[in-house]
């Protein structure tokens, strides 16, 4: 991996040694792909602001998300179908944020489940909600998480409908491929990925498959949020989620600051800035343009995470300068584990790391907490309001 020097560099490896139909799975938005687009551009256009002659000999990118230390400003987003990236992709990229000590998020759409991420790394994680129509299944899934020590959970809120993705439809993305003569074409050309899926301990939805009544056979993402999804989901299913669930609850999928506040009243203890990555509602404004506002009306509430369009530590910069606690990386973490498996989700945190790192030198800081408006080019400092502590909230059997 000594050429790879950037997220870009994972992204064309992988795009290779990919299946077409699932690399586009992981890569591509909804509809015209407008917003997708955004989330890149509107980053790219805030400038840093240089510094120097400031002692930056010192800089230690450790910081604190929802009271806990974690190593970087960074955590493995939710990535629907990981393991068709690569086999057991839920579990070497869990074992690859441990060794970097930041949290690692399985997805209820996930190749490997709860279980087997549990058994294969041995630590704990956080885990992704998806509520569907029946809800002593999604009351059963928390359920599991607990079992397997999972101490955040991550409830998305933006995909009661899925936003068509027009290349899953033309690719007929399922799982496991079909096999129709040109997948068979494709994956005869990727040895090294059909062998890690071969070898994988799953090859289906894990923590679905055998649990739903009549999903048992359903190897479509489409069909399954088309029949499973509850476009019913409403703020007291949240607050059904809070009195149950006994952990950490971060609330997925918030770009209105209305719904910000709502959070908040349902005692959310993170946020995360996020439009699904450009994946559901498209021509909304990107997660950037809107964080520094849900940053202002409820930053001293609750930690507001940023998730988006990260492919390096720069963005990552830019993002905390707005007033995010951490960032969410998905794609860029993607890329390196359909490249080359867990050394490459590892290669992809490394990458991010050292730019963030060598950003931090060039803007004049040294530590995370220290990031604020001033890195910016025409940012008034701005100091980052404390999180208030919360009551802890009882769990109901």
């Amino acid at each position: 991996m000594k050429n790879v020097t950037c997220i870009d560099d994972l992204r064309t490896i992988a795009r290779r040694r990919v299946p077409k139909a699932f690399f586009d799975y992981a890569d591509s938005g909804s509809y015209g792909e407008y917003t997708l687009r955004a989330n890149r551009s509107d980053l790219e256009a805030i400038k840093l602001r240089q510094r120097v002659l400031v002692d930056v000999s010192e800089r230690n990118l450790a910081t604190t998300v929802m009271g806990k230390k974690i190593a970087a400003p960074l955590i493995l987003a939710p990535i629907g179908l990981c393991g068709m990236q690569h086999g057991d992709g839920e579990i070497l990229s869990a074992r690859a944020a441990n060794e970097a000590g930041i949290p690692f998020t399985l997805s209820t759409m996930s190749v490997g489940s709860i279980e087997d991420v549990a058994e294969g790394t041995g630590k704990p994680f956080w885990f992704q909600l998806y509520v569907i129509r029946d809800r002593e299944f999604s009351k059963s899934l928390m359920s599991r998480a607990l079992a397997a020590k999972v101490d955040t959970l991550v409830l998305t809120v933006d995909l009661q409908v899925l936003g068509q993705r027009h290349k899953d439809i033309k690719n007929g993305l399922t799982v496991p491929p079909e096999f129709r003569i040109k997948n068979v074409i494709d994956i005869a050309t990727k040895p090294a990925w059909l062998w890690s899926i071969l070898k994988g301990k799953s090859k289906t939805f894990g923590n679905i498959s055998g649990h739903v009544p009549g999903m048992e056979y359903v190897n479509s993402l489409a069909k399954w949020t088309q029949d499973q999804f509850d476009p019913a989901l409403n703020w007291k299913d949240v607050e059904w989620i809070r009195k149950y669930w006994p952990g950490k609850l971060v609330i997925k999928g918030i770009l209105d600051i209305d719904d910000a506040k709502n959070a908040v009243k349902m005692g959310a203890d993170a946020i995360v800035v996020s439009n699904h990555g450009g994946r559901q509602l498209d021509g909304t404004s990107s997660s950037i343009a809107m964080l520094p506002r849900v940053v202002d009306a409820i930053g001293g509430d609750t930690d507001v995470l940023f998730d988006g369009g990260i492919r390096s530590g720069a963005d990552i910069m830019r993002a905390l300068a707005l007033g995010a606690k951490a960032c969410l990386i998905g794609r860029s973490y993607i890329y390196g584990l359909g490249a080359f498996g867990q050394a490459g989700v590892a290669k992809a945190i490394d990458i991010l790391e050292k730019e963030l790192s060598v950003t931090m030198a060039l803007t004049g800081v040294n530590r995370i907490a220290d990031i604020d408006g001033r890195v910016l080019e025409g940012g008034a400092p701005k100091k980052k309001a404390a999180a208030k502590p919360k009551a802890p909230v009882k769990a109901k059997a």
